[in-house]
């Protein structure tokens, strides 16, 4: 009997034995990623082939992570900005998500949402400084930078030639176009503010050919002149000269962007010219590509007797691409970052989007890149978007009294000073 009981002893330890250490072996293979199904959420605004080069980049990260599954979330910009409000209060955020960078993703850093990236295993000196410092605030890094979004207008050129229209290089040259085109029928300018970003962008340009970049740069650091400043007085006179010129399609200001009205106004010939963001030609490449033949661009003209620099150049820094600080996986999660930021996937976002990126080392062949690239390099400034840079609260103030100039249902006067009196509020 007690042979048996030791044999019964013996074979328990050996069971338990085996036990702890196939437990451990497992515990060691999860700790390391390779064990249990593991899913991250990606949430991204971008359409076409930028939504194709981001899935393709989650593709080469899975099959480098075979227990990893990464869900892909493409909400149009428009409702992305609240969606993503709405699932960081909520305690709902994605693992990763895409911004823009500037004073958008600083609300969420300040409420201390994001993760920092300072430390991580990140090759930074592959960014090009200006666009990574979009995403720096109190010297660290919250966001990975990946396209730079020229703000420009395309034109149709087989509308210009059958008019005799040259590309203008002044405003006057400009209004000189507009009216032309009026006479022949033809919308002078394609817009769908609704969403009042897209014109918002006429504002910036105004005030930077009238005055120069430090119009914004003293009213957002209170160091001069505020943002009731003349130039952005004279900034809302040019913007309502040129609707009461009847220069924009009929409703406007209340058509939203992302259902694609302005930019079918472009590609059915109704209208010749429209200032967009670098997307445009992601757009037209995934809705209409026939159209990209007859296609061009040419930057915001200079202002007779205007104190800006006609190099000047307005754009965004986006995708820039982030990481919730609660995240269950940081590791995984800055891999993914990565691949989303690698060379490969750089190179194909400039072959692909017709969009200059914030990644050094790739191979610039896509002509829009080449011109965008030019522009770039022998600008004096370049201005980032109003309502990205300036503090929530005062961005909306900039967005609302720019629509009411549209509008026509405020004067310059009391945009710019309705602006000036919020700015003394939030800007400290």
């Amino acid at each position: 009997m007690k042979k048996v009981s030791l044999i019964i002893v013996s074979v328990f330890f050996l069971i338990l034995s085996s036990a702890c250490s196939s437990e451990g072996t497992a515990n060691q293979t999860k700790s390391q990623g390779s064990g249990d199904q593991i899913t991250l959420d990606l949430w991204h605004f971008d359409p076409g082939e930028r939504m194709e080069i981001y899935a393709e980049a989650v593709k080469r990260f899975e099959e480098k992570h075979p227990n990893v599954k990464v869900n892909v979330l493409q909400v149009p910009n428009d409702e992305y900005k609240q969606r993503v409000v709405v699932a960081m209060a909520g305690g709902n955020a994605p693992d990763v998500f895409a911004s823009w960078g500037g004073g958008w993703l600083h609300e969420f850093v300040k409420s201390d949402q994001v993760l920092d990236l300072t430390e991580q295993d990140i090759d930074f000196d592959k960014f090009i400084d200006v666009a990574l410092a979009n995403a720096k605030y109190d010297e660290k890094i919250y966001g990975l930078p990946l396209g730079i979004s020229l703000y420009t207008f395309y034109y149709n050129k087989e509308i210009f030639e059958k008019n005799g229209l040259e590309v203008p290089k002044t405003y006057d040259e400009f209004l000189n176009v507009v009216d032309v085109l009026k006479e022949t029928g033809i919308y002078p300018i394609a817009m769908a503010n609704q969403p009042k970003w897209p014109g918002a962008f006429y504002l910036m340009y105004f005030a930077d050919r009238l005055g120069g970049e430090q119009v914004f740069q003293n009213a957002l650091n209170r160091t001069g002149e505020g943002f009731d400043s003349p130039y952005y007085v004279e900034a809302g006179k040019y913007i309502q000269d040129l609707v009461k010129r009847e220069a924009f399609n009929p409703g406007f200001n209340g058509l939203p962007y992302d259902a694609g009205s302005a930019r079918q106004l472009m590609y059915s010939d109704q209208a010749a010219m429209m200032l967009m963001t670098g997307g445009f030609v992601n757009n037209v490449r995934q809705e209409f590509p026939a159209f990209e033949e007859k296609m061009g661009v040419f930057q915001f003209p200079a202002i007779e007797g205007g104190k800006g620099d006609p190099t000047n150049i307005s754009g965004g820094i986006s995708p820039t691409w982030s990481i919730k600080k609660d995240t269950k996986h940081p590791e995984l999660t800055v891999e993914l970052l990565n691949e989303l930021t690698s060379l490969e996937t750089a190179q194909d976002y400039v072959n692909r989007s017709g969009n200059v990126v914030a990644i050094k080392g790739v191979e610039v062949k896509d002509p829009y890149v080449e011109t965008f690239t030019q522009w770039v390099n022998e600008a004096n400034a370049i201005q980032f978007p109003y309502d990205q840079t300036l503090p929530p609260e005062l961005a909306e103030v900039h967005k609302n009294t720019t629509f009411d100039l549209f509008g026509l249902t405020t004067t310059p006067e009391k945009a710019a000073e309705e602006m000036e009196k919020k700015a003394k509020e939030v800007i400290k």
